[in-house]
């Protein structure tokens, strides 16, 4: 029996078909070696949790009244856990206020999602301490500044007695108050000696005794097993009660101004909403931060008049965005700045804009 003309023509065309839908849902479904980004949400940190709890808590220490809101901003990433599909992938690329990146430059290869929360919530962490030195300075309250362990060699002399983020007050009963301080007095010491170190951790002093051992390069030459970098020890006693799963270390720039604000007597935002995003370290110096295109769209969605975004990052700006004033910072003391002239309408117009 012979196909007629129609009959083919037909088979073919379904087919086709077949075979066009088949592409189709192996595009949708098989992964591109990329991550998204699209914009998160916005926080106000002047604000309480659902328990009613300062999501800036200062405890005991003298604050004032603040007025306005003050929101740090996120960005959703596809988790290292995720994928991304090829039309995901091509709208990210052409939609505004999304961004797509290769995976392997975002997320290190062999890296677990576990890892990736810890470095977050590090990276969360250093935000926060840095953020309330920063503070401080900028308010001219007193800071003190101490030797502090950045980290501990494995199988070292302090190994299991030190850790990293101790504060070290004494070496064998003689004040420091700089690294090179505790590397001085360590070397007056012989190898096999015990030292005594007064530490603060967490808040609470410790004595900790180490018995010296020797180094790979010189071995009569005494080592503890530490890194060493500056640390702070201030006064207030900072509690972040913000969501957990918030992590790394851009809220910096956010954190500082509301605790500027809460130690300070006059409202530094008066009616306004003010967002923005950027690290920051002890010295108030505003670091560079990625996603600042879906953080400022994050940041108009929740009604922000302004955005502030660390200097280096006018550049990377790619979208539009016509409803939000986005102001370039490079430290803490111009974001306190530019929020004094924005908050007065008749000299707003002089915040200098990306």
């Amino acid at each position: 029996m012979e196909w007629s003309p129609v009959t083919r023509q037909t088979m073919t065309a379904l087919v086709s078909a077949m075979v066009f839908v088949g592409l189709a849902i192996g595009l949708a479904v098989i992964p591109v070696p990329f991550v998204v980004f699209t914009p998160g949400g916005a926080v106000d940190v002047m604000a309480t949790n659902e328990e009613g709890e300062p999501l800036v808590d200062l405890g005991s220490v003298q604050t004032y009244p603040t007025t306005g809101r003050l929101e740090m901003t996120t960005v959703a990433v596809t988790q290292v856990s995720g994928t991304v599909g090829v039309p995901e992938a091509i709208l990210a690329h052409f939609l505004p206020s999304r961004e797509t990146l290769p995976r392997e430059a975002y997320y290190r290869e062999g890296v677990t999602a576990d890892e990736i929360d810890q470095q977050s919530s590090t990276d969360m962490t250093t935000s926060q301490d840095s953020a309330l030195i920063a503070a401080l300075r900028e308010a001219g309250q007193p800071v003190e500044e101490r030797p502090e362990v950045a980290s501990v060699t494995s199988a070292g002399p302090a190994e299991g007695l030190l850790q990293a983020g101790d504060l070290i007050v004494e070496v064998g009963g003689v004040t420091t108050r700089a690294p090179s301080e505790v590397t001085s007095l360590i070397g007056r010491y012989e190898v096999g000696d015990e030292v005594t170190f007064l530490i603060l951790r967490e808040g609470r002093e410790m004595t900790i005794p180490v018995v010296l051992g020797a180094s790979n390069s010189d071995t009569g030459a005494p080592i503890v097993g530490i890194e060493l970098t500056t640390g702070y020890r201030a006064t207030p006693q900072v509690s972040y009660n913000v969501d957990p799963a918030i992590g790394g270390p851009s809220a910096g720039l956010i954190f500082a101004l509301a605790i500027y604000d809460k130690i300070t007597p006059e409202p530094l935002l008066g009616d306004l909403t003010i967002a923005g995003s950027g690290e920051i370290t002890p010295d108030g110096v505003v670091g560079e931060i990625g996603g600042v295109d879906e953080k400022i769209a994050a940041a108009e969605r929740s009604g922000a008049t302004a955005f502030l975004t660390p200097a280096g990052n006018c550049a990377d700006i790619t979208s539009n965005h016509p409803d939000i004033a986005v102001v370039p910072v490079s430290s803490l003391a111009e974001a306190i700045d530019a929020v004094d002239l924005l908050r007065d309408p008749a000299t707003a117009g002089q915040v200098p804009r990306c």
